[in-house]
C-alpha cells in the first residue's frame, strides 16, 4: 500500500466510526467498530472491517451496514476532499476472535504445567 492510500484509509476509519456513532440512527448498527479499512490503489474500493458487540446479531448489523453504504458515502463525500469516494465493502474482522482463541489456548497451556 502507498503512502496515499494508507492516510485515505486512516482518514476513512475516524470518519466512518463518528458518522456511525453520531449520524446513523439504524440501533442494529450502534454498537458496531470500525478496526481498519484497505483502500485499493485506485481508490475505487475499500474493505471495511468492523467488529461487532453483539455477536448474536451480527448478520442484522452486517446487512444494515451495507444497506447504510450509501448513506455513507454520501456522507464521506461531504466531509472528505477525495474526488471520488470508494464504494465501501463491509467485513467482519474476525482476527480479534482468533486473538482472543489464542489467548485462551496459551491460558489453558499454562495452566496444565
Amino acid at each position: 500500500m502507498s503512502i496515499k492510500t494508507e492516510r485515505i484509509g486512516s482518514q476513512l476509519v475516524k470518519e466512518i466510526s463518528y458518522i456511525l456513532a453520531t449520524e446513523i440512527k439504524d440501533q442494529d448498527i450502534k454498537f458496531v467498530t470500525i478496526t481498519d479499512v484497505k483502500v485499493t490503489n485506485d481508490l475505487s474500493f475499500a474493505k471495511v472491517y468492523v467488529t461487532i458487540f453483539d455477536e448474536k446479531r451480527r448478520k442484522e448489523t452486517m446487512e444494515a451496514l451495507k444497506g447504510a453504504s450509501g448513506f455513507i458515502r454520501k456522507t464521506l463525500a461531504d466531509r472528505i476532499e477525495i474526488r471520488h469516494i470508494p464504494e465501501l465493502e463491509f467485513i467482519y474482522d474476525e482476527s480479534i476472535e482468533y486473538g482472543n482463541k489464542i489467548e485462551h489456548i496459551i491460558e489453558h497451556i499454562h495452566k496444565e504445567d
